[in-house]
C-alpha cells in the first residue's frame, strides 16, 4: 500500500473514527445514569463555588478521581461513574500537579482553607499553587464550600466530624494553656504518652528535622516554633505555641501521635500518609530540642536499638 494524501486521509479518519467509538459512543451506550452510594445533589452555594473551581482553572492541577493504583489523601474509595451523574463538565482533570480532590471534603477544616487559598505556602511551605487573595472572602468561601463537598455523602460525614471536635477543640484552648494541654493529652492512649523517641538527637537526626519542619510546619507554628506563622491570622483555634511546652509532660510519644494523626477540628493535619515513621520521630526530635528545651530522646524504657545506628 502507498502513503498517497488520498490513503492518509482514509487511514487517518478511521483513526479518529476508532477513537471516538472507544473513548465518547461505547461509553454513552454502556454506561448508567444510577447514582452512587455517596451521590446528593449539590447546594446552591456549592455551585457557586464549582463555577470559581471552572473559572480559575484549578481542574488543571487538580484531578477528581481517583483510581484503584492509587495511594494518597482520599484514597479510601474508588471513584465510581455515579459519583459524577449530575457535574457537567465533568471536572476529572487529567494532570496531579496538585493532590487529588476527589475526596478532599472534610479533611482540613474552613479555616485551614482559607489560610491555604490566600496563599499556600502558608500551610503548605513548598507548595507551587498560586495565591488565591485576588478572590475576595467572599468568593473564596464560596470554592471552600465547593471543596468541602467533594466526596458527596462521605465528605458531609467528615464534615460533621471536624464541625464536632472544632467546637471541643476551640473550648479547650480558650481555657488556656494548661487546660488545653490536658485536653490534648487525655485524648491520646496512654500507651502513646509513655513512649520516649527511641531515636537519639544526634546532628544528621537533627538536620533531617529541621528540613522537615521547613517543609511542612513553619508555615502555622512559625520558624521559632510560637505559633504564629503566617497562617495563623486565618486559623482558630491557632496553631499550638510549642515554646510554652517545658515541664508539661510532652512526650516523644505525644508528638509523634498528634504528627502522625494530626488534630481533626484544628488546622493541624496528619502527616501519616506523607512522613515515615522516622520522619515523624526526626521532626518530633528537633521540635523537643529547639522548641520545648526538653526532650526525652533514646531514654528508657528502650528497645533493641535499630540495625543502622550507630
Amino acid at each position: 500500500m502507498k502513503m498517497t494524501p488520498r490513503s492518509t486521509i482514509f487511514g487517518s479518519v478511521l483513526i479518529l473514527a476508532a477513537v471516538v467509538l472507544v473513548v465518547v459512543v461505547l461509553p454513552y451506550l454502556t454506561g448508567s445514569d444510577m447514582p452512587s452510594e455517596i451521590f446528593r445533589h449539590r447546594t446552591d452555594v456549592e455551585e457557586k463555588g464549582r463555577a470559581v473551581y471552572i473559572a480559575n482553572g484549578c481542574v488543571y492541577c487538580h484531578s477528581q478521581s481517583i483510581r484503584t493504583i492509587d495511594w494518597g489523601l482520599g484514597a479510601e474509595r474508588i471513584a465510581q461513574a455515579g459519583d459524577y451523574i449530575k457535574d457537567t463538565p465533568i471536572l476529572l482533570g487529567s494532570a496531579r500537579t496538585g493532590p487529588d480532590l476527589s475526596q478532599e471534603g472534610g479533611e482540613h477544616p474552613d479555616d485551614w482553607h482559607m489560610a491555604h487559598f490566600i496563599n499556600p505556602r502558608f500551610t503548605r511551605p513548598n507548595s507551587i499553587m498560586p495565591a488565591f487573595a485576588f478572590l475576595g472572602k467572599e468568593q473564596i468561601h464560596t470554592l471552600i464550600d465547593y471543596v468541602q463537598s467533594l466526596g458527596l455523602k462521605d465528605a458531609d460525614h467528615r464534615m460533621l466530624r471536624q464541625r464536632t471536635w472544632k467546637e471541643e477543640a476551640t473550648a479547650a484552648f480558650e481555657l488556656g494553656p494548661e487546660g488545653n494541654l490536658v485536653w490534648l493529652n487525655e485524648h491520646i492512649p496512654q500507651g502513646w504518652r509513655d513512649i520516649p523517641n527511641p531515636y537519639p538527637a544526634s546532628g544528621a537526626g537533627m538536620a533531617r528535622g529541621h528540613k522537615i519542619y521547613q517543609d511542612n510546619c513553619l508555615g502555622c507554628h512559625s520558624p521559632i516554633g510560637d505559633g504564629m506563622g503566617p497562617a495563623q491570622p486565618w486559623i482558630y483555634p491557632p496553631p499550638l505555641n510549642f515554646t510554652i511546652l517545658k515541664n508539661r509532660e510532652i512526650s516523644g510519644g505525644i508528638l509523634y501521635y498528634q504528627i502522625m494523626n494530626g488534630i481533626t477540628g484544628t488546622a493541624m493535619p496528619y502527616f501519616k500518609r506523607e512522613l515515615e515513621s522516622e520522619k515523624i520521630w526526626d521532626v518530633g526530635n528537633y521540635v523537643a530540642v529547639n522548641f520545648i528545651n526538653q526532650s526525652d530522646a533514646n531514654t528508657e524504657p528502650r528497645g533493641i536499638d535499630a540495625a543502622y545506628e550507630p
